[in-house]
């Protein structure tokens, strides 16, 4: 009997390093009462590494029954209100979201061992909202953003390019267009974790969490 494929796979994970780097210290004791001010300065620590692409996070939805999907985006902003981000309302995140309106995000800065996770509901943006996000975002972003298809079923590859010149079509006839599907969504957390690893496996897992918008928040260490 062949062996199983799977084993090749295996030996390969199991010889692959973790925790290669130097990893910074993290007391949190000495954290901020609200994960909103730590969220900040953790990534304003990332920027200043070098971390890859720290605004990149993964994003988990579902759909009405419950059957998970996630992807990772961009971070557009993040401030009391909430962690933002943009979609087509009709595609797949925007379509689940609109079924069931909440979501995890996950940051994870691989050069300095260090995750942040956050969960709650999410809140649609109002149409200037919308508006305005869409028109900050470059020519570029833009016309790709302009023909709502994302997610949809493709069956001529060439009708990708096409429909990203229509859209620059577009825009350079009326630079203000926004397609009507567009849409900020913001995240609000209820819980957010801030995990810190360690080379001897001596990780760091601090949460917050809160009842209810208006609660102020909880601190607690978690096993790592």
């Amino acid at each position: 009997m062949a062996p199983a494929r799977g084993n090749g796979i295996r030996r390969l994970l199991r010889d692959l390093p973790v925790f290669a780097g130097a990893t910074p210290p993290f007391d949190p004791a000495s954290a901020p009462v609200e994960p909103l001010e730590l969220f900040e300065e953790w990534l304003r620590q990332a920027v200043e590494a070098g971390v890859g692409e720290p605004h990149a996070a993964a994003v988990a939805t579902a759909d009405a029954g419950g059957a998970p999907s996630v992807r990772v985006l961009i971070l557009k902003d993040a401030d009391e209100r909430g962690f933002s981000f943009a979609t087509s309302s009709t595609s797949r995140k925007g379509r689940e979201l609109a079924e069931r309106p909440e979501a995890a995000m996950v940051f994870h800065w691989r050069e300095q061992a260090r995750q942040i996770r956050l969960r709650g509901p999410v809140l649609i943006g109002t149409p200037e909202e919308n508006a305005a996000d869409f028109l900050e975002r470059s020519p570029e972003g833009r016309a790709a953003g302009m023909h709502g298809l994302q997610s949809s079923p493709l069956d001529d590859p060439d009708a990708v390019a096409r429909a990203f010149e229509d859209g620059l079509s577009a825009i350079e006839a009326d630079p203000r267009t926004v397609p009507s599907s567009w849409a900020l969504y913001r995240l609000v957390p209820m819980e957010a974790e801030f995990w810190q690893g360690h080379p001897k496996r001596l990780h760091t897992r601090l949460r917050y969490s809160r009842s209810s918008i208006d609660d102020a928040w909880r601190r607690e260490l978690l096993w790592p």
